[in-house]
């Protein structure tokens, strides 16, 4: 598959050094990695678990984001792509839109296990990318970054951006008569994850209307999530929701 050149994203490309990680940050992987196995091993859905494997992450090392790349680019074309920090709008969906996930190269200390208020690479492996080996999320996921970068309307993009969130961060899924995680926002924290074992939020079914019409809140516990039925209902409601916010 070839690669589509990156403009907007290109001063935030960086090269991950592998090499330089020391024993004490593949410490505090693991034991992030040791935190959250059993909850997740549980409770998440199945397409993520083999996600997990297909991707070879290793419950000791820190993930290496070019071989990642290497297992994965040949199953969806996606791609661990480094990145130094956080990107603005456009750069990130030029990224998803190129099947490049914008993936950060730091960690987190050990003095901040429990939480910290912006991704690092374990939210990025460990929470996202195991999910980008399912064909239909992964184009799901390509085709929103490519809506996103159509648009320009900052309400519309506010919108859609509510479609991400219940999806791609808080989505759950029905599997087998249960509620199962998908959203990288729950698999890597174990409150959120906590909170929908235990009802702790409003689980309702997956409708558009009510996605895009719920406000987002970063700054809390989540209070309402939607559960789908399959990957192919968020692939045709990213399609749904061009039609109406785009006229496309």
């Amino acid at each position: 598959m070839a690669t589509v050149p990156l403009v907007a994203a290109a001063p935030y490309l960086i090269e991950q050094k592998y090499q330089d990680y020391t024993p004490e940050q593949h410490a505090v992987w693991a034991e992030l990695v040791r935190r959250r196995r059993p909850q997740v091993d549980a409770h998440a859905c199945r397409e993520y678990l083999e996600g997990y494997e297909t991707i070879g992450l290793q419950d000791d090392l820190l993930p290496n984001l070019r071989a990642i790349s290497d297992r994965i680019g040949p199953r969806t074309g996606w791609s661990a792509t480094p990145v130094s920090g956080f990107l603005p709008g456009e750069a990130f969906f030029e990224m998803l839109a190129a099947r490049r996930f914008p993936t950060t190269t730091w960690l987190r200390s050990h003095d901040s296990l429990e939480y910290i208020p912006e991704p690092d690479i374990f939210h990025d492996v460990f929470g996202h990318v195991p999910m980008h080996a399912h064909p239909v999320f992964a184009d799901f996921l390509q085709h929103y970054g490519s809506i996103c970068a159509q648009a320009k309307d900052a309400d519309i993009l506010e919108r859609l951006g509510r479609l991400f969130w219940y999806t791609v961060e808080f989505g759950l899924i029905r599997q087998n008569g249960k509620i199962k995680v998908y959203g990288s926002g729950v698999i890597s924290s174990h409150r959120e994850c906590t909170n929908v074992i235990e009802a702790g939020c409003d689980i309702r079914d997956f409708n558009l209307d009510e996605v895009l019409a719920t406000e987002v809140k970063v700054d809390e516990i989540q209070k309402r999530l939607f559960a789908i039925e399959s990957f192919d209902q968020i692939y045709e409601a990213v399609q749904e929701a061009e039609k109406r916010l785009l006229g496309a």
